[in-house]
């Protein structure tokens, strides 16, 4: 049963229009509100309506992905918070970059 319900999470991160509340966000990524925040500052994550109260944000799916690169990041490599989320920001360009039809593989 676990490992059903591991799968169904890790599929669920991969898709982006699976909405996580903040304090979903905070369990998964085992991360306080409060480095969220710093993320969300940051550009590394992005509420899907500003608008709202931070108690009342919805992050995509694909934020999961994104934090736990971050922390990877800074752990394993000692990178600081602005220079993960520039190195987040250049994956996913690298990403689409694969992606288009215009790469010629």
């Amino acid at each position: 049963m676990e490992t059903v319900k591991r799968e169904e999470t890790v599929v669920g991160i991969l898709e982006e229009d699976v909405l996580f509340s903040l304090e979903e966000l905070c369990r998964s990524c085992f991360l306080p509100a409060e480095q969220l925040l710093e993320m969300v500052d940051e550009g590394i994550i992005e509420p899907v309506n500003y608008q709202q109260t931070t108690t009342s944000w919805q992050f995509a799916g694909n934020s999961v992905v994104r934090v736990r690169t971050v922390i990877r990041l800074q752990r394993d490599l000692g990178v600081n918070l602005a220079g993960a989320a520039l190195a987040v920001e250049l994956l996913d360009e690298i990403k689409a970059l694969r992606k288009s039809p215009q790469h010629g593989h």
